[in-house]
């Protein structure tokens, strides 16, 4: 669908006005700007003097917001790998013990082979997550700082207007 005026631009980000406009329609606004007319577009940008301020912000809450997962995160894992170490504690001492018959220890040894094999597994996972956590950072990164070109770009255009550009024909051009 091609946007040709403002209205339909507010009635798809289900806004009435411009000052409406939350945080997270401005990355639904500026997914949408490949669809705009251009002029509309423009209009649109240069009622928001601090458009890239507010493209800043959002990386800015998304970043403590990020910082916070990640520092929960470290307090499970943490939580996670204690148990597993007392759990292995235990088990020692139940090998310390005299008078346990070979099946007693195997059993012992298997327990605790299970306990690296789930140290492991949450090491995987942790990993995975905070790959996943940066690619999402990276993301939202990518959408602030293309918030950001698109503004800069809107202003500029809207500023030179529509000058024709230098003609092959031009001498100065090469």
């Amino acid at each position: 669908m091609k946007y040709t005026n403002e209205d339909q631009i507010k009635r798809k980000l289900g806004i009435e006005s411009w000052r409406n406009l939350s945080k997270s329609n401005v990355i639904k606004f500026a997914a949408m700007m490949p669809d705009m007319d251009r002029e509309v577009a423009l209009r649109i940008i240069q009622q928001f003097p601090a458009f890239t301020r507010f493209a800043l912000d959002i990386v800015d809450a998304m970043g403590k917001a990020h910082e916070k997962t990640l520092v929960a995160n470290k307090q499970s894992t943490d939580h996670v790998y204690q148990a597993l170490q007392d759990t292995r504690e235990i088990l020692k001492g139940e090998l310390d013990k005299d008078g346990l018959s070979p099946e007693d220890r195997e059993k012992i040894f298997d327990r605790l082979m299970e306990l690296a094999r789930m140290a492991s597994q949450k090491n995987t996972e942790d990993k995975q997550f905070l790959a996943d956590a940066l690619n999402k950072m990276a993301i939202v990164g990518g959408a602030a700082a293309a918030l950001a070109v698109a503004f800069v770009g809107g202003k500029f255009m809207a500023e030179s207007g529509d000058r024709p550009e230098s003609s092959s024909s031009d001498p100065e051009v090469l």
